[in-house]
């Protein structure tokens, strides 16, 4: 244990160096997923860490994937230094060189002395990135216009006892997972049946039966939106964003939690990045345990660190409204939980979304 902290305490002093050295660059730019999300980080990690360094934030938006890392680093152009990923996508641009190796070791101990790499939940470490949060892809209706709403992922698909455009996101991932649970497979079986040629067929069958009435979205703030204009009757969405919607915006949205599908999101930093030493310390300070637990109250995500989990409180601005029971690991909320198979998918994404994309065009 003291080998171990006196080579945490070592890294650390020369990060901090490296990060001295570098810190003449004007600004660091982060990269994420918008709304509600981003200024969670904004608020948790960007605004203290400027504080602590002298440095700016500079943050954008994308729609997820690899291809826009793929592009900056094929081209030798590194504009990006820290992207927010899902797991299947942290571990595909490590695979393929499109992300820079993360020790562990530079990241900061909990608070009681325990190391790093035994502080993350599973799966929140990989060679090239770091754990932040544990979201969920859900779906949610307007209580205001359904008194009585659906209660299962199976109702998602019954377009005759719940009438309604569906909003989807324009991806296979989750959708296949979704499609199946709602056709009677069990959150256990789901990627055994996707390991199969007929399982795949089966969940496409399925998605065939809404094709016709399906919003399809691309962006994390659509699904509020398309819900608070009426243009659909129900949405897959991420659960943080229908959380902000009633939390910030007091709109009447209520989550069903039924077959949700469960998901880690990652920093990582593309291969060639420019300013390398500075990402470092900025993945290494926000995720720390404080600032995991802080950006908890900001979105109903849940931090990586189990030492986070102890310190999430209330929501930001309304301190009678307890967080815990919000995220997606809430025991009532994980009855029926989909994990995503990230290695699935990084073996299988290509595949899906070519599949996924001649579907939607015929």
């Amino acid at each position: 244990m003291t080998m171990k902290k006196t080579l945490t305490m070592v890294s650390a002093a020369v990060l901090s160096v490296a990060v001295a050295s570098a810190a003449s660059a004007e600004s660091l730019t982060v990269v994420s997923w918008g709304g509600a999300y981003t200024k969670s980080q904004v608020e948790a990690y960007h605004k203290p860490w400027t504080a602590k360094t002298g440095t700016n934030v500079v943050s954008e938006d994308y729609n997820g994937g690899i291809a826009e890392i793929k592009a900056q680093v094929e081209a030798g152009n590194v504009t990006w230094d820290v992207v927010d990923v899902e797991l299947s996508d942290a571990i595909r641009a490590c695979d393929e060189g499109l992300a820079e190796e993360i020790d562990p070791a530079m990241l900061p101990a909990a608070p009681d002395g325990t190391p790093a790499m035994e502080d993350f939940i599973d799966g929140a470490l990989t060679d090239c990135a770091v754990g932040s949060i544990v979201w969920s892809t859900i779906y949610a209706y307007d209580s205001s216009k359904m008194s009585n709403g659906p209660k299962t992922i199976a109702d998602f698909f019954d377009v005759d006892g719940f009438p309604g455009k569906r909003g989807m996101r324009k991806s296979p991932k989750a959708n296949l997972e979704m499609a199946l649970a709602a056709d009677g497979v069990a959150p256990g079986d789901i990627y055994d049946v996707l390991s199969t040629p007929a399982g795949v067929d089966r969940a496409f069958a399925k998605l065939d039966t809404i094709k016709d009435d399906v919003v399809w979205w691309e962006a994390g703030a659509q699904p509020p939106q398309l819900l608070a204009d009426g243009e659909v009757a129900m949405t897959t969405a991420y659960n943080g964003r229908i959380f902000n919607a009633v939390a910030s915006e007091d709109k009447p949205f209520e989550i069903v939690w039924d077959a949700q599908i469960y998901d880690l999101d990652l920093w990582i930093i593309p291969k060639g990045a420019k300013n390398k030493q500075l990402a470092l310390d900025f993945v290494a300070f926000s995720t720390d345990t404080q600032r995991l637990a802080d950006q908890a109250s900001w979105i109903s995500y849940g931090p990586t660190r189990k030492s986070s989990s102890p310190l999430v409180g209330s929501f930001h601005n309304k301190p009678d409204l307890a967080m815990g029971p919000q995220m997606p690991t809430a025991p009532a909320n994980f009855k029926t939980a989909i994990q995503n198979n990230f290695e699935w998918w990084a073996d299988n994404q290509d595949e899906m979304n070519e599949r996924f994309n001649a579907w939607l065009a015929n």
